[in-house]
């Protein structure tokens, strides 16, 4: 679809329809993500109906998440009788349901600014008239797709093969006289709430599990597609801008208007920029602070998943619970890439206005270069809780913490 978007370019770039379909390119993936939870904006003409239908979905959501994470932490904290065992693979998914429950209800107490970034974008697709400049926020948009698709095929196919995976596997349940051979479930639950061990317990509370999984998962996934389909389109903006500093002179496409008015035009488009980042920082930075945590704990404790299975020979467990390590490892460094990408092109634009022959300049415009140089070395990031600034630096503190924590963890439990 993109290349077919660019070919059509050439023909009309101002069309009002184009641009809309342009836009729609850019932020299909995320509308597609978010409405699955509930979070994408809903016109402000909605009716009562779809008000209650959206808060109803929204109520839905919140309690498919409790009603595994409340099951799980009583299994973990109440049950007497579970192993050290037991409540270490219970620990894993009570923080998981945790932080996305954290997560979801930042996504929606930030829905008006989604909404104001979601207006950015397609506002940047009017405002851009050059064929040039279209085909640059195309193939950013391209890149901001193919990364949010990427990560709900991927994650979403890591935890619906897990999940598939541990209902084909059986367990030993002790009981008074012996014991007997269960269908495990794929996340802990308290059974004095429910005997989930036998039918049709087993296949409602299963049903729920997998129901619930998915949400949970997809609140991670909307997470992750919002940042890389925002920072990518700023990115574009600003490779935009880069090439503007370095034609402000001798841009023979732009005769009828001064230097002075071009220059006014990029100062005005570096200020958008800058709000839209601003605006996508404070959506994401709460957001990015659970993700650094909750991905450097699961990754530490995945790890002693996988260390176990190995020791007790459980090699289909050694999979799924691979399969789900990878997931969340590669979660955090969609992250950390997107923080580092956003740094990277941020510091081109400082260098590309001091390469400009700002000296051709007059006296009043080349001053202005200054301005834009000195706020370039303020560099843009995504933090998380405006503590780290996320990029490669950080992915690899996370690996090192991860398995400074699994080693740590191996001590005290296996020996």
């Amino acid at each position: 679809m993109g290349d077919d978007l660019a070919n059509n370019l050439s023909t009309s770039a101002t069309s009002y329809n184009l641009v809309d379909k342009y836009n729609e390119y850019s932020i299909q993936i995320i509308r597609w993500i978010l409405k699955t939870i509930n979070v994408w904006p809903r016109p402000a003409d909605a009716s009562i109906a779809e008000k209650i239908r959206s808060d109803f979905a929204t109520f839905t959501c919140y309690l498919l998440i409790i009603v595994i994470l409340v099951p799980a932490a009583l299994s973990l904290f109440i049950d007497e009788q579970e192993s050290y065992e037991v409540r270490v693979q219970a620990f894993g998914p009570i923080t998981f349901w945790f932080i996305a429950i954290v997560n979801y209800s930042c996504l929606l107490i930030h829905v008006d600014d989604i909404h104001d970034c979601v207006e950015h974008v397609r506002a940047d697709w009017t405002i851009i008239k050059r064929f040039e400049d279209h085909r640059v926020m195309l193939r950013s948009a391209k890149i901001g797709r193919f990364i949010a698709g990427f990560c709900a095929v991927f994650m979403q196919g890591g935890i619906f093969t897990y999940n598939i995976v541990q209902g084909f596997t059986t367990c030993i349940l002790h009981v008074e006289n012996g014991s007997i051979v269960v269908r495990a479930l794929p996340f802990p639950f308290y059974n004095k709430i429910l005997n989930a061990h036998f039918s049709p317990a087993y296949e409602f509370v299963f049903f729920l599990q997998c129901l619930s999984s998915f949400v949970v998962n997809s609140v991670t996934v909307a997470t992750c597609g919002l940042i890389a389909v925002f920072v990518m389109h700023a990115c574009g903006q600003m490779k935009i801008m880069i090439s503007w500093l370095e034609n402000l002179i001798d841009d023979r496409d732009e005769e009828r208007t001064s230097v002075t008015q071009r220059f006014a035009i990029i100062v005005n488009h570096h200020l958008r920029i800058l709000s839209f980042v601003s605006r996508t920082e404070k959506i994401m930075n709460i957001i990015c602070l659970m993700e650094l945590i909750g991905c450097t704990m699961h990754m530490c404790i995945l790890g002693y998943y996988c260390i176990m299975d190995f020791i007790l020979g459980q090699h289909q467990n050694i999979v799924t619970h691979s399969m789900v390590l990878f997931s969340i490892t590669f979660n955090i460094f969609i992250f950390c890439y997107i923080g580092e990408l956003l740094s990277d092109q941020g510091e081109q634009i400082g260098k590309s206005a001091y390469m400009t022959n700002w000296y051709l300049l007059p006296g009043k415009t080349a001053q202005g270069f200054v301005l834009i140089i000195l706020r370039s070395n303020a560099t843009l990031k995504i933090t998380a809780g405006k503590i780290v600034q996320l990029s490669f630096s950080t992915f690899s503190d996370v690996i090192k913490s991860a398995v400074a924590y699994l080693n740590l963890l191996r001590t005290v439990l296996v020996t």
